[in-house]
């Protein structure tokens, strides 16, 4: 696996580095944003991206972005940043990271972190390959879902993203991340659009603990698929 590190601090970036390479992992390191961006232009072999926040001449905010727009959400990306505020990490995920780490941090956590990103990876390029989740069977080349054995009618939108949910358990989507992979474009807060077609997969699928899924849900931050046949329920979300 290889990872792209974005860190102007060269201690940082060691440490990082280090870390990462004692779990085997290749390292590149940048040291400024622009050099990233023009790297990930020409070509690229990255699995993940680890960005900080505050860069000498762009901010990994703005790469962020950049990235998103550009290469779209295949690579997953880790902020790593000294800014701890609520509203930053909110801004953070909304832009399209997938995790969100606050330094000083510990290097097990961010391996953890790292490994559960790397199992998550590639929403949108996956095998066509029909897999199951819990009691739901999806079969990519006919585009169902079936509970329990039986089909179930789903609009097209609708889907799109619940195959996008459930070929990454336990990772958090901003709702700017889920409209623009399932409509490939952003779709302002007013609209009920996205609120809608989720409430719509929701009920048509079951999705609720007596079928092994729960759909966690927090404004601010966006909707996360879990299996409860294999992990523990997860404390602080807020499920609608």
């Amino acid at each position: 696996m290889h990872i792209a590190i974005l860190e102007d601090d060269p201690s940082q970036a060691e440490h990082i580095s280090m870390a990462l390479q004692s779990a085997n992992y290749q390292c590149t390191v940048f040291h400024a944003g622009k050099d990233l961006m023009q790297q990930l232009a020409k070509n690229h072999d990255f699995n993940l991206i680890v960005i900080d926040w505050e860069l000498p001449d762009v901010s990994g905010l703005d790469v962020l972005h950049w990235l998103r727009s550009n290469l779209g959400y295949a690579v997953p990306v880790l902020f790593v940043t000294s800014r701890t505020q609520e509203e930053d990490i909110v801004t953070g995920l909304q832009a399209g990271a997938d995790d969100y780490m606050c330094k000083p941090f510990k290097t097990n956590e961010l391996l953890a972190r790292i490994q559960a990103l790397l199992r998550r990876a590639n929403p949108i390029s996956q095998s066509s390959d029909a897999f199951d989740f819990g009691h739901y069977h999806i079969d990519t080349v006919a585009a169902t879902i079936s509970l329990r054995g039986e089909p179930v009618e789903l609009a097209p939108k609708e889907y799109e993203l619940a195959l996008l949910l459930f070929r990454n358990p336990g990772r958090l989507f901003s709702r700017d991340v889920l409209s623009t992979a399932v409509w490939n474009r952003e779709i302002p807060p007013t609209s009920r659009t996205l609120d809608t077609h989720l409430s719509n997969i929701r009920r048509k699928l079951q999705i609720r603990p007596e079928n092994g899924v729960r759909l966690n849900a927090s404004y601010a931050l966006g909707y996360r698929l879990e299996s409860l046949l294999d992990s523990a329920e997860t404390t602080g979300e807020l499920a609608d």
